[in-house]
């Protein structure tokens, strides 16, 4: 009989499983979520409606309703297509399949969001990773271009903002981008309620543009929800490869409900990104820390020692992500979630007392 090494793919054999660490009892500011809950009138509401949730039945195999409140809420064109993915993975490994031909290849920037060059090995592609500079995280612009032109890829991903440095690229360097991909472009805007800007209204100039963003950041990640919006030629091809019944009944309930009040996840982010300044400024007068500016929910910032600060603040049971060793660029890298002022201040003074021994 055939062992699993014999007959796996060498590429998949090389990686590792993604590793999501146990948080139960901890402050949890690792994974750049929304640390706010639902008011309780909302969540009593939540409840009642999940409650009446047809579990018995499959979901609606369309999530029309779902894609119908996105346009109203995220203010999508009715000239462009919406495909709806278990989360952002799945639409980038919707797009990776659809484009594995032969000799493929993924173009996007490095350090940045790891499921792209993953799923590049998943599905048989080529990736190339195009090193950010190293000062600030910016785009180089001129060699992000090379590449292009020379490696011709199917793909290019990037995003805006960057994760895990929290760095807008300037837009008109992604318009550059645009003008010159051979295939299609996707924008990451994952973190888009932090952010300044967005390229969903340039779909129309950019035939070759997709727009991708999840719900999770904003305050959904236990529903699992991203979405995919561009031209109808695009998303009507990559609809063969989504499975059936991708959304469940109780995410798509969820989603209807929560939507409808809107106004309330956009408060609790307008209070993430004041609070983002706040921490941000606390972190510059730490001893040995810096930090990088953030359009994100998130803190990039370099310390003596990463791998014994994160030991320490764990021990502390505050979870943070350590970044040390996963990139050159990121030695002595973590990253901070920006959490509530009552959790920014426990990680503050958790730094401040570990930093000074």
């Amino acid at each position: 009989m055939s062992t699993p090494q014999q007959l796996i793919r060498p590429e998949i054999l090389a990686l590792h499983a993604y590793h999501v660490p146990p948080a139960q009892g901890m402050i949890k500011l690792d994974a750049m979520e929304n640390s706010y809950p639902l008011p309780a009138d909302l969540r009593q509401r939540l409840g009642e409606a999940l409650g009446n949730a047809a579990i018995n039945r499959y979901p609606d195999a369309s999530s029309a309703t779902i894609k119908q409140r996105l346009r109203s809420t995220m203010g999508i064109a009715e000239d462009q297509d919406i495909l709806l993915g278990n989360g952002s993975d799945e639409l980038i490994q919707i797009l990776a399949m659809a484009l594995a031909k032969p000799g493929a290849k993924i173009v996007s920037v490095e350090p940045s969001f790891v499921m792209y060059k993953m799923i590049a090995a998943f599905c048989g592609m080529q990736y190339i990773g195009v090193p950010l500079r190293e000062e600030d995280f910016s785009l180089d612009i001129e060699a992000l271009l090379a590449s292009i032109e020379r490696e011709q890829p199917a793909l290019v991903f990037l995003a805006y903002p960057n994760n895990p440095t929290g760095n807008h690229f300037a837009a008109s360097d992604i318009e550059r981008v645009l003008q010159v991909a051979p295939g299609v472009v996707v924008v990451d805007e994952a973190y888009h309620a932090f952010a300044r800007d967005s390229f969903l209204p340039r779909l129309p100039q950019y035939r070759n543009l997709l727009v991708m963003r999840t719900l999770s950041k904003l305050g959904l990640a236990g529903l699992r929800l991203g979405f995919l919006v561009g031209h109808p030629d695009w998303v009507q091809q990559l609809e063969k490869l989504r499975l059936p019944y991708n959304i469940n009944v109780l995410t798509q309930v969820a989603t209807d409900l929560v939507l409808q009040h809107i106004d309330v996840l956009n408060q609790q982010t307008a209070e993430i990104r004041a609070t983002r300044s706040t921490l941000f400024t606390a972190l510059q007068t730490l001893p040995g820390v810096t930090p990088f500016p953030s359009d994100a929910n998130f803190i990039l910032a370099r310390v003596p020692d990463a791998p014994k600060l994160f030991a320490a603040l764990k021990a502390r049971n505050i979870l943070i992500k350590n970044l040390h060793g996963g990139h050159p660029m990121l030695q002595h890298c973590l990253r901070f979630t920006v959490g509530t002022p009552d959790e920014n201040a426990a990680l503050l003074n958790a730094l401040r007392t570990e930093l000074a021994e």
